[in-house]
């Protein structure tokens, strides 16, 4: 695998992380740095981890982890996204569905780092077949993930300022389910 196959690929796993981070924005409606770097760090190590499992248990546990890593995601997401959508619909000053709270923050990074843990499977079976092989690339997946979370926590920041009078948790709801549903399409075709 080349450097440049290795960032695409990074690129493409933190997507999730960069969607996910600005329905985090979306919601808080202002820069609060903690939320937004512990997000950012809790997003790239899982995507970092995630490979780095798949590729240790790749020998071992693929084709269980195959069979409904899918469904695991699509469930997390369409939970966190559905409680989003019904607090959306409910009581404007009361909101459960918090970004600022670890267990919501933690839920949403090994949701999304799903498709992390079947690249670490694939790349056992490229090739890498040694710690420091997988070194370099669960690093720059980690460090795309981190990044691509904080742009995408500033980005939501700012929508989230323009859309004040819109219940801006209905919309990170369905965000949420969007992308559980777009890893479910893509993992059962």
């Amino acid at each position: 695998m080349t450097n440049f196959e290795v960032w695409l690929l990074a690129v493409s796993l933190a997507m999730d992380c960069f969607t996910v981070s600005i329905t985090g924005g979306i919601i808080i409606r202002r820069v609060c740095w903690r939320t937004c770097l512990l997000m950012a760090f809790f997003f790239g190590l899982f995507q970092a981890l995630m490979p780095l499992i798949g590729w240790y248990g790749a020998s071992h546990f693929s084709h269980l982890i195959e069979q409904f890593d899918h469904w695991i995601a699509f469930g997390l997401l369409a939970f966190l996204g559905i409680r989003m959508i019904k607090e959306g619909m409910g009581d404007e000053d009361k909101c459960c569905f918090n970004p600022h709270r670890l267990k919501v923050i933690l839920t949403l990074a090994i949701a999304t780092s799903i498709d992390a843990l079947a690249v670490g499977i694939s790349f056992a079976f490229v090739g890498m077949n040694t710690f420091t092989d997988i070194l370099q690339p669960i690093l720059i997946i980690g460090l795309v993930s981190f990044t691509l979370s904080v742009a995408g926590h500033l980005l939501g920041v700012s929508f989230g300022k323009l859309a004040k009078k819109l219940r801006p948790e209905i919309l990170a709801g369905v965000i949420l389910i969007g992308i559980g549903i777009k890893i479910l399409i893509e993992h059962l075709s």
